[in-house]
């Protein structure tokens, strides 16, 4: 079973704490060691904002702001794979193929973002797509998808599941409203779409809950379901 996992930045990495980083690098090797072919993408969290917000007021532009935001995202996969064992490539990958190549090989694969105007939520599924993997999972800092942003409105809905094309409705609609954000972007779920790739948004504070999904499907977060699939998946890294 071929998975690629999005492990935010604010999820691995909010603040700098060797122990949770740990954590995260034991369930990568665990799916491994379950015969799992895995590619990891992680992002940049507060430490990229803070770095943005700093050199914006230092004047530089989206572009600069970008590459910045990607330098971050690099040095915390870096970190994840400083806590893994001898099946991580050792060096993040900069391109899918790069990622790929390291996936089909038998490795590990870890990276952050890849280009300007590309979030690391795109980069997992566009990097999903690429190794035709099986499932696709978003470990976030919220349970799943809601109608809105749960932090902006109290009344906001949870959805147990989605089709692709529902995904990408309802993340239009809240990157329309000033101060919400969705657990993945609009770009990521036209992605999602256009490959019918099997999704899972979960919370992934705690790592277990991603191998949980991985191993036997088991989470309470949204499953996106691609148009002209079974609802239930035929199979999971475990059974």
């Amino acid at each position: 079973m071929r998975v690629v996992v999005s492990i935010g930045g604010s999820v691995l990495a909010p603040q700098l704490d060797a122990r949770r980083v740990e954590r995260h690098a034991a369930v990568v090797e665990s799916l491994a060691a379950e015969g799992c072919e895995l590619g990891i993408v992680v992002g940049g969290g507060g430490v990229a904002r803070d770095y943005i917000g700093a050199a914006r007021d230092l004047g530089a532009n989206e572009v600069q702001l970008d590459q910045l935001g990607i330098d971050v995202t690099r040095i915390n996969a870096r970190l994840l794979i400083a806590a893994l064992g001898p099946r991580v490539d050792p060096k993040p990958a900069h391109t899918y193929e790069d990622a790929g190549d390291s996936i089909r090989r038998g490795d590990v694969s870890v990276m952050g973002g890849v280009s300007p105007g590309q979030t690391t939520d795109a980069v997992a599924a566009a990097l999903a797509e690429y190794v035709n993997a099986d499932l696709l999972i978003y470990a976030t800092s919220v349970d799943g998808v809601y109608s809105t942003d749960p932090n902006v409105e109290s009344t906001a809905e949870k959805y147990d599941a989605l089709s692709a094309s529902e995904l990408v409705d309802v993340i239009g609609d809240i990157e329309m409203n000033a101060g919400a954000s969705a657990p993945v972007d609009l770009l990521a779920a036209k992605l999602i779409e256009r490959s019918k790739m099997r999704t899972i948004v979960l919370d992934g504070t705690d790592p277990e809950r991603i191998e949980a999904a991985a191993l036997r499907g088991d989470h309470s977060g949204t499953d996106i379901i691609p148009e002209g699939t079974d609802e239930a998946p035929t199979y999971w890294a475990q059974g």
